[in-house]
């Protein structure tokens, strides 16, 4: 019988699964809900599904890279205690090989990817899931491709809290790892001045025009002021103008030069961000079940 979408939906909804691994049950059982959930537990999708309205904030991120090919991937899992066990990591270095080798459009068409013995990547996770007793999360992923003239810097931080890819071209492999471990430490957000969109650079001026200490001041002077600050702050978060993390006398755009390249590209992952973590109190959790 033809599946719908929405019996699809709701199956997702119920279950928690992957959308293939939703419609392969329904299919199988010929559209009953309650038997395509029977299923799912069988083959223990199901057990992992109930994790899923814990939050998944805590991981690793990781960079593998092959060839003219590279991939910076972020895996989340609930406590950073199960990141850094072996399983999470054999897990992290499967899915990175397995998404830099087939290049999926999003993590939904990564999740379907076939890994070994007929298991996709989301059959893994969820065998991974089962092993740690924690939801296990792949959240995003970037595959970036160079040129023969081109290199990759690659640099993970804080046992794979933070890990940046960067492509440079001319100069050499060890100078572009040096700015990757730039861009780990400092974060910044664009590459240059004329990447950083004109709306964010109207709010901050927006903002700067309202501060306290140019109350009263007349408008050109303000306008001079302002534009000082604006100046500071592109350069807090553009990487050419940030001064180079190993070498405080001069500007990543002056080290680069310096080793005759550029800056083509970047890709930054910090574990977490902008995830909202659900925070306890473990005192008032242990007194409300005493009670």
């Amino acid at each position: 019988m033809a599946i719908t979408a929405a019996q699809v939906k709701e199956l997702r909804d119920k279950t928690s699964v992957g959308m293939m691994d939703a419609k392969k049950a329904l299919v199988e059982a010929d559209g009953d809900m309650e038997k395509a959930i029977d299923l799912l537990r069988e083959k223990g999708m199901a057990k992992a599904a109930k994790k899923g309205d814990r939050v998944a904030a805590e991981g690793m991120t990781y960079v593998t890279v092959e060839g003219n090919k590279a991939a910076i991937v972020e895996l989340n899992s609930e406590t950073d205690f199960v990141a850094g066990n072996a399983e999470f990591n054999e897990l992290l270095r499967t899915v990175a090989k397995t998404i830099v080798e087939a290049n999926p459009k999003d993590v939904e068409a990564a999740l379907v990817l076939p890994v070994a013995d007929g298991q996709t990547l989301n059959d893994v996770i969820i065998h991974t899931t089962q092993i740690t007793g924690e939801k296990i999360t792949l959240r995003r992923f970037a595959v970036i491709e160079k040129t023969d003239a081109e290199n990759f810097g690659a640099y993970s931080h804080m046992g794979g809290s933070i890990s940046a890819l960067a492509v440079l071209e001319g100069a050499d492999e060890s100078t572009a790892k040096d700015v990757a471990m730039h861009i780990a430490a400092i974060a910044p957000k664009y590459i240059a001045d004329s990447e950083v969109p004109a709306e964010v650079i109207a709010h901050e001026k927006e903002v700067q025009l309202k501060s306290e200490d140019l109350a009263g001041k007349p408008d050109n002077i303000k306008e001079k002021m302002v534009e000082g600050r604006i100046k500071k702050f592109l350069a807090e978060i553009t990487l050419l103008d940030q001064d180079f993390v190993k070498n405080g006398d001069q500007t990543v755009a002056q080290f680069v030069a310096s080793k005759n390249g550029s800056v083509k590209s970047f890709v930054r992952y910090q574990v977490g961000e902008g995830i909202e973590k659900k925070v306890t109190d473990l005192a008032a959790e242990v007194a409300a079940q005493l009670g």
